[in-house]
């Protein structure tokens, strides 16, 4: 057994008579992550978020928060050394997953992502059922939005059921399900859901990595939508909290997603940020390549609909499209727009690049 499985089986009848006095029972699995995951969904002080770490007292804890704040600063280093550092505490290396994930595909480290991504399998598989197994699969489907891999994401969040999260993990799952609906291109409900998620996390002195988050992809959405004045709000808002903090990460990773906002928001408001937010943009940009170029070549046919693995191994064969549109009743102006969200799903400029995926 493993000892993921064996922590989780482990004896917590409660105590009887005989046993008063003796030390307490270890937590299950179960127990421990739902208290650690309440103890790290605290948010960091607005106006200082550094000051969690001396408020916390246990190590594990203050492990997550220093990933969290690392990754934000563009650490990535750090945030994977904060890991390693939860070897043997499967509640805590579990709560530590999703930040740890991003960071490793921000790495171009796919070695560590797919160590990840193994262990998360493992938990989702031994915990299936539990809230337990449901942040397990929260984890995995932190990466496949991250990928642009709509079709690796949970059912669950796929269909906006958030029932078997335990409730502190339930403000992330709302982000997720947003970011899963820019992946499908469904950007006015990928709007709504991040607003309504932003009204059930007012903290006015409190702040954390998801409040961040929920307001740049407002900015997003917003701009997919044509109403980019109404993104340069929310890209403000959303700087004002995190840019003062050194908190980069966020607008990094959005530069090309917002055609040019983001360096007008930074030039306007804050321009001593921008060359820090730029370089990473720059750097990080190129590591996404090189992983998902490797991620695409392992993982096609969880990337494409069995539909649209049909069509492009048909294309990658040069069929020519009148045949394959009369082969699958399809126009073959339909069959080209396909192809285009293929190719930018798989981010290839066209046919001979798709064959090194499909051939």
């Amino acid at each position: 057994m493993s000892h993921l499985a064996a922590k989780e089986a482990a004896d917590t009848r409660p105590t009887d008579e005989r046993s008063r006095g003796q030390p307490a029972a270890r937590l299950s699995l179960s127990e421990d992550f739902a208290r650690l995951l309440a103890a790290t969904t605290v948010p960091m002080p607005r106006d200082d978020p550094d000051a969690i770490l001396d408020r916390v007292r246990e190590e594990r804890l203050s492990l997550q928060y220093e990933a969290e704040l690392s990754y934000l600063r563009g650490d990535f280093a750090r945030t994977m050394r904060c890991y390693q550092r939860t070897d043997g505490d499967d509640a805590a290396r579990l709560r530590a997953c999703p930040v740890t994930i991003v960071a490793a595909i921000s790495r171009g480290d796919y070695q560590a992502y797919r160590e990840i991504d193994a262990y998360l399998k493992r938990c989702a598989e031994v915990q299936r059922g539990s809230a337990v197994g449901a942040f397990a699969e929260q984890a995995l489907a932190t990466a496949a939005v991250s990928i642009i891999a709509p079709n690796m994401a949970p059912d669950w969040l796929k269909r906006g059921d958030f029932s078997a999260l335990a409730p502190p993990a339930r403000p992330n799952a709302l982000y997720l399900r947003a970011k899963y609906l820019f992946c499908v291109h469904n950007y006015e409900a990928m709007l709504a859901v991040a607003q309504t998620a932003l009204t059930l996390s007012v903290e006015p002195k409190g702040l954390t990595t998801t409040d961040v988050y929920l307001r740049v992809t407002c900015a997003v959405a917003c701009h997919c939508l044509g109403r980019d004045d109404e993104a340069r709000r929310w890209l403000v808002e959303a700087m004002r909290l995190a840019l003062p903090h050194g908190f980069i990460t966020p607008f990094a990773e959005v530069v090309a997603a917002l055609g040019g906002l983001v360096e007008q928001c930074l030039e306007r408001e804050f321009p001593a940020s921008r060359g820090a937010v730029l370089g990473q943009w720059n750097h990080t940009w190129r590591n996404w390549i090189t992983f998902h170029n490797q991620f695409t070549k392992d993982n096609i046919t969880l990337m494409l609909t069995l539909r649209e693995y049909q069509l492009a191994s048909l294309v990658a064969q040069h069929v020519p499209y009148a045949e394959i549109a009369r082969r699958h009743s399809i126009s073959v102006g339909r069959l080209k727009n396909i192809m285009l969200e293929i190719y930018q799903k798989l981010y290839v400029s066209g046919r001979e690049e798709l064959k090194k995926y499909i051939l």
